[in-house]
């Protein structure tokens, strides 16, 4: 029996964009936060807590895009000239992040200021470009003839600014999830009033996206089962589970929240975010360019995908392995002169 090659390239694009999202979302959070920090000192463990980490998590952007340009690249041709803008701004915002890591350890107080700005501002912008990606991506494509057929700022509306504030808020939350549970102290108390605001922006903003996009979009209405005025409860209630599963998330971190938990804020964090991812694929699947191009249309012939997967079955686990090394490694609580307390 031959393997499906397309099929199983969409799905590892599929986690390659959520182990990004989830990943990168918690560090890109702390930058976000770093405006709200008290001091220097409380910025610098808050910078330790994703330092060993940070560019791991990225590795996870590097395969989406070029999994993309080798895998789909009819996709890759369509989908990039249309966000070519916002694409540009998140790869020199996450330059100058980067960049950051090592620059302001080493600045003296102008340069560390800077720098703390650079790594702040980077984060902000790096997140909104993101926000407009996804935003841009689901209000849809114009497509003729295999091409993009639109102009270069399409991607800019009041949806995409909708959906690039609700990016920020629930990066925000993540990175407030993750200093609940790698701090302690007066920045760990911070952080638990950090997730409190965050949580409860996400919520707002997580159902104005969820309205807006079946305004947007009627072939995702459809698809819910919520379309004509009517409810075709036969086709709403499987989806029912993923919306409840993103209330159940918020639910456990205001209950985490409650009683002190450490972890448990960030566990419900990642469940928000897996509900949203959830409602897209739901939303767009088999459409790799929405309802205009399927990922079997946009797939590369089987012969280049199979020599792809060759090298996956190498890469995927070097990542994975390297991850969790590091994750364990740097497990525990930061405080200080980057001192880690298991």
């Amino acid at each position: 029996m031959s393997l499906d090659l397309p099929l199983i390239w969409a799905g590892v694009m599929a986690v390659a964009v959520l182990m990004y999202v989830m990943l990168d979302g918690f560090d890109l959070g702390i930058g976000i936060l770093f405006p709200f920090a008290a001091s220097p000192v409380e910025r610098d463990v808050m910078m330790d807590t994703v330092a060993p980490v940070w560019d791991g998590n990225e590795t996870w952007l590097v395969l989406g895009g070029g999994g993309l340009f080798a895998a789909f690249p009819l996709a890759y041709a369509i989908v990039m000239p249309a966000l070519y803008a916002p694409i540009m701004l998140m790869l020199l915002a996450l330059i100058f992040r980067g960049v950051s890591f090592e620059f302001r350890l080493r600045g003296r107080r102008t340069g560390k200021r800077f720098w703390t700005a650079a790594f702040a501002g980077g984060s902000i912008a790096a997140t909104l470009a993101q926000g407009f990606v996804l935003g841009g991506f689901v209000q849809g494509v114009r497509v003729a003839g295999g091409r993009f057929a639109g102009g270069p700022f399409d991607w800019l509306s009041g949806y995409s600014l909708l959906v690039a504030a609700g990016l920020v808020a629930g990066y925000a939350l993540l990175g407030a999830c993750w200093l609940v549970w790698r701090t302690e102290g007066e920045l760990h108390e911070k952080a638990r009033r950090w997730t409190a605001i965050s949580a409860a922006a996400v919520a707002v903003l997580l159902a104005a996206v969820s309205a807006a996009t079946l305004v947007v979009h009627p072939e995702i209405t459809a698809r819910w089962g919520l379309s004509a005025g009517r409810v075709d409860w036969g086709q709403l209630t499987p989806r029912l589970p993923i919306p409840l599963l993103g209330g159940a998330g918020l639910a456990v971190i205001a209950i985490a929240l409650r009683r002190r938990a450490h972890f448990w804020p960030f566990f419900g964090a990642i469940l928000v975010f897996g509900s949203g991812y959830l409602g897209l694929a739901v939303g767009f699947f088999p459409y790799i360019v929405p309802y205009a191009v399927t990922f079997r249309e946009a797939a590369n012939a089987d012969n280049a995908l199979g020599l792809l997967l060759a090298g996956g079955v190498i890469l995927l686990p070097a990542i994975i392995g390297y991850s969790l090394w590091v994750y364990y490694t740097f497990r525990g609580k930061v405080g200080p002169d980057a001192q880690f307390y298991h």
